[in-house]
This record gives C-alpha cells, sequence and structure tokens, in this order.
C-alpha cells in the first residue's frame, strides 16, 4: 500500500508541475491538488492504523 500511495504522490506532483507551466492546461493543477490530498490522506490513515496495530 506505502508503493501505490508513493506512486500517486508522484504523478499528484508531476500534474501540478504540468498544470502549472501551461496555461491551457490549468485544470491539471486542481486534478494535482486533489489527488496529492487523497494520497496525504491515505498516507496518514495508513500511519496511524500502523500504529494503532503495533500497540505504540
Amino acid at each position: 500500500m506505502n508503493t501505490l500511495l508513493i506512486v500517486v504522490g508522484v504523478i499528484a506532483i508531476v500534474l501540478l508541475f504540468v498544470g502549472g507551466f501551461t496555461p491551457s492546461l490549468s485544470f491539471l493543477l486542481w486534478v494535482g491538488v486533489i489527488v496529492l490530498a487523497l494520497a496525504a490522506i491515505g498516507w496518514l490513515l495508513s500511519f496511524t492504523s500502523r500504529r494503532r496495530s503495533h500497540g505504540v
């Protein structure tokens, strides 16, 4: 699952750069922000569930 979150995060960053550099593709900026937010939420959920399962 961590690998998937890393891949989604990298894709989101690429979309942010492409959306920022190309005015005609500015919708990619918003797609990148949404995907990055989802990746961050997924990472946080994974991190907290891993902490609970180890009893820390």
